[in-house]
């Protein structure tokens, strides 16, 4: 046990559905969280992945030992607020330390009244999942100077069990926006900080599935200016606002019951109006056509999956997140696969061969991960540039 966690952090609970029970320590918000419990194996990155919307309804298991070194700041955030249900780590270091950090990640936890859990075996925990896939889990946080007792776990065990399940779930209206905005600013610098697109070339209308704000960044970054719309905005209107080009966002939970999407996504495509989208939004592409998707065991999380280019050879270490993918055995004839995973040969990538659209099942806005595959941004921003040219 780090001395950190001597005395000054309260005990804690992590129970799983299928019965195991995890004895920790409390590093953030006193009470139970509930969700899918799923494993991440980046190194850096927490604060990017606990304000990930993708995350919504899951708690998050880092398989990284030391999680908190370097504390956290102000802006690197991917949404307004902690969208994970939990956080379960293995070690909190003694000390956070960073030039840009502003509080301890315990100190935000408690703040974004997260609950989580530290010091336990995150190794065995990720290969519990690995083996039986990802399960619903409790996290129960205990108020400093009580005790676990068996009430405790029977009453961790029970939240556990009776949690939704993820399939089936349509979590994308719950994370998005409710009005619509106007994003410019562009990507980080090291010196100056956040930019401002203040010439865009190209005006992009985002459906926020809950969308990443990097994803805006790297789309402002290159001379877009975006209009980010409500999931459940029809075509008609998006089509009022005479975009250059749509894109599709990342979000959690199930596509399939995402049909107001699902009938957005057919139309918009059927325009001939350049398109994109990225995970969740790569999905509700590929419903869209008529492909399927399914449920995977433990899903790809972390930033360091190597994916193919089928059409250069190219490998590309990705970032990943998501639970469910799209069958490449279903795939219509009007579209063909771009990319593969090669941890396990799942679909990554896929484009219409009769309309200007395309889209990725990973993150190339990374986020926390590696900046491989953003030449998929550039790619967008390339058909954009040719529609112009025709008119």
């Amino acid at each position: 046990m780090l001395l950190s966690l001597q005395g000054n952090f309260p005990p804690a609970i992590l129970a799983l559905a299928d019965g195991t029970v995890f004895i920790g320590n409390s590093i953030g918000a006193t009470g139970t969280t509930v969700g899918e419990v799923v494993f991440n194996t980046a190194m850096t990155g927490y604060q990017e992945v606990l304000t990930d919307p993708s995350y919504c309804q899951q708690i998050v298991t880092l398989t990284y030992p030391h999680i908190g070194n370097y504390g956290v700041n102000t802006e690197d955030v991917e949404a307004h607020k902690v969208h994970a249900a939990g956080l379960i780590i293995k070690d909190l270091p003694l000390l956070a330390s960073n030039f840009r950090s502003t509080e301890t990640l315990s100190q935000y936890l408690v703040r974004e009244n997260t609950v989580a859990i530290a010091n336990i075996d995150t190794r065995q925990l990720t290969r519990l999942l690995r083996a039986k896939g990802a399960q619903n889990g409790c996290i129960l946080g205990l108020p400093a100077g009580q005790a676990v007792s068996q009430a405790h776990i029977d009453q961790a065990l029970a939240a556990a069990r009776t949690a939704p399940a993820m399939v089936g779930l349509d979590l994308a209206k719950v994370v998005s926006t409710q009005q619509s905005y106007v994003w410019n600013q562009t990507e980080w610098k090291l010196g100056s900080g956040y930019g401002e697109q203040a010439a865009p070339r190209f005006h992009v209308v985002a459906y926020d599935f809950g969308i990443k704000f990097n994803i805006l960044r790297m789309l402002a970054e290159r001379g877009c200016k975006v209009t980010v719309v409500p999931a459940q905005t029809p075509a008609a209107q998006v089509l009022a606002l005479q975009p250059d080009g749509v894109f599709l966002s990342n979000g959690p939970g199930d596509p399939q019951p995402c049909d107001y999407a699902i009938a957005a996504a057919r139309e918009l495509v059927a325009t001939g109006i350049p398109t994109f989208g990225i995970c969740l939004g790569h999905q509700i592409m590929a419903l869209a056509a008529g492909a399927k998707t399914f449920k995977m065991g433990h899903g790809h999380h972390g930033a360091n999956h190597p994916v193919k280019d089928l059409d250069t050879g190219r490998v590309s270490i990705t970032s990943q997140n998501h639970g469910f993918a799209v069958d490449k055995d279903s795939l219509p004839a009007h579209l063909r696969a771009t990319h593969v995973s090669l941890f396990d040969g799942t679909l990554q990538g896929l484009a219409h061969t009769d309309q200007p659209a395309f889209s990725f099942q990973g993150h190339p806005e990374a986020s926390p991960g590696p900046h491989d595959i953003a030449y998929l941004f550039d790619r967008f921003t390339a058909l954009m540039a040719t529609a112009q040219e025709k008119k």
